[in-house]
């Protein structure tokens, strides 16, 4: 049970609840057919489904995907899949369906190809939604310790206000370090939603800065809406390419927690 809720005036209470929502396609770009690849005797889906588990704050967890494939694949191993459509244009789009369609108070949107994901990252997640009533989003970030890893485009960097709202997100190193070392953060791509949120996302239109990028969450951000972010101690790996699974392969062979 995590923090309680009062609704109305009688005084009654219950406790606001958590769906994980692991969105999962087999269309990937750069790595088709990668939720079902192959690691340690698991499929990446499952890795990501038994870290999902973990969390102490999610009361449920659905994979919501668009492929017969990866349905099955998930009802193999005893979890619980989702079939949504398969038109939808990012994760949180697909996320925005099971609210319609599964009742929650928030949702926990954890990407499919990221196995190495910590449970305390998705609980801290849910915490801040509980204890921040105005937070209709929230996300992570890790500190970056190889200033050569802000210069590459393919790692999100987020700066914050002093109250932890998002400020930016970019590809590029931010801030620019002109007069002092920077402090750059990496922006992991978990995500919490108010169901509130979800139920009016796809009345966002895509915008000047996330066409720029190619990062949704800048939509947000252009259209007035907060996004507030916690500290990480974990890092997570997303897998993109084949050459991404290896490396991930080669941590969870050597016990990776």
């Amino acid at each position: 049970a995590g923090k309680l809720d009062t609704l109305g005036q009688s005084g009654i209470t219950f406790p606001m609840r958590f769906l994980g929502v692991i969105p999962a396609r087999y269309q990937s770009t750069r790595f088709p057919g990668k939720a079902l690849a192959e690691i340690g005797g698991k499929t990446l889906i499952q890795w990501v489904w038994e870290r999902t588990l973990r969390s102490r704050k999610l009361d449920q967890a659905v994979v919501a995907t668009d492929d017969e494939r990866i349905a099955e694949a998930v009802a193999a191993f005893g979890g619980q899949a989702m079939m949504t459509r398969d038109d939808h244009q990012s994760g949180t789009d697909r996320v925005a369906e099971v609210a319609q369609r599964i009742e929650s108070d928030c949702y926990i949107n954890i990407q499919g190809d990221e196995p190495l994901i910590a449970f305390e990252t998705i609980d801290a997640l849910c915490v801040k939604l509980e204890e921040t009533p105005q937070a209709e989003v929230v996300t992570a970030r890790v500190p970056l310790e190889d200033e050569s890893e802000a210069r590459n485009p393919n790692i999100n960097k987020v700066v914050v206000d002093h109250s932890g709202r998002a400020l930016y997100f970019s590809r590029s190193p931010i801030p620019y370090p002109r007069n002092r070392p920077a402090g750059y953060f990496k922006h992991l791509g978990i995500y919490g939603y108010r169901r509130s949120f979800l139920l009016r996302l796809g009345t966002l239109r895509p915008s000047h800065l996330e066409r720029t990028e190619a990062l949704e969450q800048l939509r947000l951000l252009e259209n007035g809406i907060s996004i507030y972010v916690v500290d990480s101690k974990a890092d997570s790996i997303g897998v993109d390419t084949p050459e991404d699974l290896e490396r991930v392969r080669a941590l969870l062979q050597n016990g990776a927690k």
